[in-house]
């Protein structure tokens, strides 16, 4: 009985051996495909598009040009697509790009709508998700993600970061014109809680929609109400509007701050510096901040019709880079490990320099308080900013235990 249980187990151990030399071990998909694949999903053709779109795809470029063009001999593609400000195409063309296209890793995703919906199917699919352009909070808290990392900016974050500056300027009286939808109600609760949080006021508030051409009567409120400090929670073309017309009706010269809680240098660019002069905004990034941010927007502004970067399309190029680092170090094609591996590795790049990435996926580098120039203080295209104050990374972002990730110990 011995002599035939001994037998069989090396007929066992023979057939183990044969299966191991006709069937090896199946690489992953990365090695077995030859490449690496960057999918930048954004806004080509709607209100997003200036500040992300196709300058997000030349960040992105950029990044697999100063990374070499490989990973570990693995040739980096780059695709993209219009998400068209619609959840449902972009979390289709995610499911296409990662199901049938050999995709990697999704980056931009402008619209917090569309981040959202492509958040859940890059978990699902456990690829990897570099939102670089969405302002919406809940990607590190409620919606939190081991397949995701949001780079660059929050709600939390420049609302935060404009209403505690203008505090300290003394302005401690606030009104606020929000637009009534995600992001602006995000973006005024946030500056409220900051405002009572410091000992000031809010005097009064006024809702508009979307798409809003008309904002004298908000503004004539706001001036009525004698508020210190006037905050534009509204995005999109509605900054523009609200801007302009605040202009108009004397709000800077008359002595209220006016703060733009949602604006980026393209924003201003339109708004043109006579309408925006001195308006405050928080950013992550400026392309004049120092040698490291000139030398590389100078190199974007040849490769994108002289225009100079956004802080999303900055944020595409460093989220980029830094994942690229992790994949060298951990080839896998499991999200969750390369994430893992991101979150593991310090931050360091010439746009925002050194940081890090917290376990709820919140990359955390130092924000910016800026106000802008007046006409006479330019110097030539896009010398639109001067510096009020710096935010440092700990005290930029919301705190981690506020966030509610699920991600986070204890949650």
């Amino acid at each position: 009985m011995k002599r035939v249980l001994r037998r069989r187990a090396c007929e066992w151990i023979a057939a183990l051996l044969v299966s191991i030399s006709v069937f090896p071990s199946v690489p992953s998909a990365e090695v077995a495909k030859g490449n690496v694949r960057i999918g930048v999903l954004t806004d080509l053709s709607g209100f997003a598009s200036d500040a992300a779109g196709e300058g997000s795809i030349v960040a992105v470029r950029m990044a697999v040009e100063d990374f070499g063009g490989a990973v570990a001999g693995m040739p980096i593609e780059v695709v993209s697509a219009d998400h068209q400000d619609k959840s449902e195409i972009g979390a289709e063309i995610a499911r296409e790009w990662l199901d049938n296209q050999g995709v990697d890793v999704v980056v931009d995703v402008a619209v917090s709508p569309v981040a959202l919906a492509v958040n859940e199917v890059v978990r699902e699919r456990n690829k990897v998700l570099l939102a670089t352009a969405p302002t919406t909070e809940e990607l590190t808290g409620s919606a939190c993600s081991p397949n995701t990392v949001h780079w660059t900016l929050d709600a939390w974050a420049v609302a935060t970061a404009t209403t505690r500056g203008l505090l300290k300027l003394g302005d401690d009286s606030w009104f606020f014109i929000t637009g009534d939808h995600r992001v602006g109600l995000a973006l005024e609760r946030d500056a409220r809680a900051a405002i009572e949080k410091s000992s000031g006021t809010v005097v009064g508030d006024v809702r508009t929609p979307f798409d809003y051409p008309d904002f004298s009567p908000a503004v004539l409120s706001a001036q009525g109400s004698h508020a210190k400090a006037i905050g534009l929670a509204v995005t999109g073309a509605n900054i523009h509007n609200a801007i302009r017309q605040a202009a108009e009706h004397g709000v800077g010269s008359g002595g209220q701050a006016l703060a733009g809680l949602a604006t980026e240098i393209t924003d201003v660019h339109a708004i043109g510096l006579k309408a925006a002069q001195g308006v405050y905004l928080a950013e992550p990034f400026y392309w004049n901040l120092s040698p490291e941010t000139r030398d590389w927007s100078q190199r974007f502004a040849t490769l994108h019709d002289s225009r100079m970067p956004t802080a999303l399309q900055a944020g595409a190029y460093a989220a980029t880079l830094h994942y690229l680092k992790a994949l060298a170090v951990n080839r896998s094609d499991n999200g969750r490990r390369v994430v893992a591996a991101m979150k593991a590795m310090a931050t360091n790049d010439p746009l925002f320099g050194p940081g890090s990435i917290r376990a709820d996926g919140r990359a955390l580098h130092p924000m910016y308080l800026f106000q802008v120039k007046r006409p006479e203080e330019s110097k030539g295209a896009w010398d639109y900013y001067k510096l009020v104050e710096t935010i440092p990374a700990q005290d930029a972002f919301r705190p981690i235990e506020a966030g509610g990730c699920p991600l986070v110990e204890g949650k």
